[in-house]
């Protein structure tokens, strides 16, 4: 039921939000030359997909996790974009592709070893990753493998359609603080 609904909204929101989408990307133009970032991540069961976000750092900028960034390589716009949640629009994209889910656990890089490590033992990958989720709305990021694999864990053992519901709502009123990055 989770995909159907997945389906569903992401179509909705990539129609719905077609013109807030093609706002962002010409205003991504003026800010980095290329509004549109994709890197490959570990998807359901190991498998890599492409992600796609807008861009909120150089074009040039090192290919690390958020949590690992300098504040000092995220352009202005780019604070905007990771304030607001907005960076993750083009997201619903991987959603509709099946890659992804609008609920699970955040995608991660391939070198961060110990946080695939701990979701492996937890069994997590057997899920689509997701844009938010449990950890995300309660700010838990991906600089603590281990609690961040068993929060992930957790949620995906009590996931329900209302639960679902509830951390989409929480994250579109402005619960978590996103994808954080060092000062």
């Amino acid at each position: 039921m989770i995909r159907v609904f997945d389906v569903l909204l992401s179509l909705v929101g990539l129609l719905v939000g077609a013109p807030i989408l093609i706002v962002l990307y010409g205003i991504g133009l003026f800010d980095t030359g290329s509004p549109i970032f994709r890197q490959k991540r570990v998807g359901r069961r190991k498998k890599p997909f492409i992600l796609i976000k807008f861009r909120t750092m150089p074009v040039d900028t090192a290919s690390v996790a958020s949590h690992l960034a300098t504040g000092a390589t995220i352009t202005r716009f780019g604070r905007f974009l990771r304030r607001t949640k907005l960076d993750e629009l083009p997201q619903l994209w991987n959603v509709l592709k099946g890659e992804m889910s609008l609920v699970g656990p955040r995608p991660c890089l391939f070198n961060q070893e110990e946080l695939v490590e701990e979701r492996e033992i937890r069994g997590v990958l057997e899920a689509r990753p997701g844009i938010t989720g449990l950890a995300q709305i309660n700010n838990i990021d991906m600089s603590t493998p281990r609690l961040l694999a068993e929060t992930d864990a957790a949620m995906l053992a009590q996931l329900s359609i209302r639960k679902y519901f509830d951390y989409i709502t929480l994250t579109v009123l402005g619960k978590g603080a996103g994808d954080r990055v060092r000062d």
